[in-house]
């Protein structure tokens, strides 16, 4: 008969193989999405280049200034108040309002919330349902925020505003 010891350090053994195969599995896993989040950074980045060059120097298209049978312009709206348009970068009095909508929607549940909120709970906050798709469109905004100074993000990977729009600041 085997010995209870002999039995343990074998089940051991096993169960430190099939942890290394999955430390192995996870590793390929996780350099794959690392490549696949860098082209996608890399086609935001390129899209929001667009939309930046397409709006001009002064920010506002040139099509928008008038036309045919309106004699008047039409007011065009601040930058970035429109679905999908560039995060402005964060300065002196700039408000929350230079925007658009969704971006507007985090700055405001991270201003009511009393401290710094994860991913799913800004998302859970916000409505979305929590699946990895929805949690990285959140995640991805959020960072975006980061980028452009409105928000900043903890070690810890929590979300905050920054601290000028915390104390006070627009």
């Amino acid at each position: 008969m085997p010995s209870v010891i002999g039995l343990l350090e074998k089940r051991e053994r096993a169960a430190a193989q099939r942890v290394e195969v999955l430390r192995v599995e996870a590793d390929r896993v996780l350099a794959a999405l690392r490549d696949a989040e860098l082209d996608w950074e890399r086609f935001v980045v390129s899209r929001e280049t667009v939309v930046e060059v397409l709006a001009g120097p002064d920010g506002a298209g040139k099509a928008d200034e008038s036309t045919p049978g309106n004699p008047e312009p039409s007011p065009s709206p601040s930058p970035g108040t429109v679905p999908g348009s560039v995060v402005p970068a964060w300065s002196e009095g700039l408000t929350v309002s230079v925007l658009s909508p969704e971006y507007q929607r985090i700055m405001a549940h991270l201003a009511a919330a009393p401290a710094a909120l994860s991913c799913k709970e800004l998302a859970a906050g916000l409505g979305v349902e929590l699946v990895a798709v929805k949690l990285e469109e959140v995640r991805s905004k959020a960072n975006r925020l980061v980028r452009r100074g409105w928000l900043v993000k903890e070690p810890s990977g929590r979300f905050a505003l920054a601290q000028d729009l915390r104390s006070g600041g627009s």
